[in-house]
């Protein structure tokens, strides 16, 4: 089990960047693929990116590729999304996730994932 804090949310104009931030309570964050999902008002939670391991593989939806980067410092046992040309589409609840799996690959399925952020709020205005 991993404990997981997200920050990094607030609100910007379209076409403006965040960074957000998952920081993870054990040392052993490394053992754990990573992912980001989020949830848009009155929408289910969707898949945003994942991580592997090492840091070595990412995964990206559709809707993000080229404006978003994944990225984790195994030292710090801390995540980050960096998103860039912010849309109102963009708005939503962010969580950041540990897979259940031990695997050493990137997972893009929620039920995969079995610990979970209390979530951070991006809003994109227009």
């Amino acid at each position: 089990q991993v404990q997981l804090v997200e920050s990094g949310g607030g609100l910007v104009q379209a076409g403006g960047s965040l960074r957000l931030s998952c920081a993870a309570s054990e040392r052993t964050f490394s053992n754990y693929a990573m992912g980001w999902f989020r949830q848009a008002p009155g929408k289910e939670r969707e898949f945003v990116a994942a991580i592997s391991r090492s840091g070595g593989s990412t995964y990206y939806a559709d809707s993000v590729k080229g404006r978003f980067t994944i990225s984790r410092d195994n030292a710090k046992n801390t995540m980050y999304l960096q998103m860039n040309s912010l849309k109102p589409e963009d708005t939503a609840v962010y969580y950041c996730a540990a897979a259940a799996t031990g695997g050493s690959g990137v997972y893009t399925r929620e039920y995969l994932y079995n610990n979970w952020g209390q979530g951070t709020q991006a809003t994109v205005s227009s």
